[in-house]
C-alpha cells in the first residue's frame, strides 16, 4: 500500500528523491546530486511552482514527481510539466506512477493550469496515452522527445 503526499509534508525523502532524479536524469550533464538537492527546496513554496509529491509507504519511498514551470527548454511557452515522474522498480506496474501524475495535475488546476505538459522518450508515448495523455508533437529537441498534454475539465 502507498500513499500520494506533498513533498512540503515528505522533505525527509528528498536525500533518496534527489538522487533518483539525479541518476535517471542529470548525472551526464554535469550538474551534480547536490544541485538537485538544492532544487527540492524550490519545491517547498505552498502556492507555487515548482512543487512535488512524493509516494511512500510509511516512511518508504516509492516513487515521486514534480510539477514544474518548463520541462523542455525546446518548448518554454508550455506551462506547467510534469516531470521527474519516477517509481522505485520492485513498485512499477501498481498504479503509482499514474497516481502521481494524478495529484501534479490536480495541482496544477488548482493552481489555475487546466492544460499540463509531458515529455517523454518515444517508446513511453503509449504508457502516457493509456494514462489519460494526449500526444501534442513529435521529436522535439536534440533527443527527439515526445511532446504530450493533459486537459483537466473544471
Amino acid at each position: 500500500m502507498y500513499r500520494i503526499s506533498d513533498y512540503r509534508d515528505c522533505q525527509s525523502h528528498g536525500p533518496i528523491i534527489a538522487e533518483r532524479v539525479w541518476t535517471a536524469w542529470w548525472q551526464d550533464s554535469g550538474l551534480h546530486v547536490g544541485d538537485v538537492a538544492e532544487h527540492l527546496k524550490d519545491m517547498t513554496n505552498p502556492h507555487a511552482l515548482p512543487t512535488g509529491f512524493v509516494a511512500h509507504d510509511g516512511d518508504v519511498y516509492v516513487g515521486s514527481a514534480f510539477l514544474i514551470h518548463c520541462d523542455l527548454e525546446e518548448r518554454p511557452q508550455y506551462l506547467p510539466w510534469v516531470a521527474a515522474l519516477w517509481v522505485e522498480e520492485d513498485r512499477r506496474g501498481a498504479g503509482v506512477a499514474r497516481a502521481l501524475m494524478q495529484a501534479a495535475t490536480k495541482r496544477a488546476a488548482e493552481l489555475g493550469h487546466h492544460t499540463t505538459y509531458l515529455c517523454c522518450e518515444q517508446n513511453l508515448e503509449t504508457y502516457y496515452i493509456n494514462c489519460g495523455w494526449t500526444v501534442l508533437e513529435r521529436n522535439v529537441g536534440k533527443h527527439d522527445l515526445t511532446v504530450l498534454t493533459h486537459s483537466t475539465k473544471t
